[in-house]
């Protein structure tokens, strides 16, 4: 895989609570990824980044909600969420011990 193709795949974490429940419970990481990215390179681009051994990736792609601007309905843009399951004895700190 190419090294820069795989800075570019992982676009943030997602912090929320249900995201945290899964981390501390099961070492599942929530991420959202570029819409073209596939299991793979979400695995080898966590595995790159934060140096742990990634034992499964689970992708959903989220379809955007439809909203009221002032008088006319429009459409939020759909993104990509990656689940990622760690192996065990591996971590990622996202607050940076704050």
């Amino acid at each position: 895989m190419n090294r820069e193709r795989l800075m570019q795949v992982l676009l943030s974490p997602i912090i929320s609570e249900k995201a945290n429940i899964a981390a501390e419970v099961s070492a599942r990481y929530a991420f959202r990824v570029v819409p073209d990215a596939d299991k793979r390179e979400i695995g080898r681009a966590v595995e790159l980044m934060f140096d742990v051994k990634v034992d499964r990736v689970q992708v959903l792609n989220m379809k955007g909600k439809r909203k009221r601007f002032r008088q006319r309905m429009g459409k939020r843009p759909g993104w990509r969420k990656a689940y990622v399951r760690l192996q065990p004895g591996h971590e990622i700190d996202f607050g940076g011990g704050a």
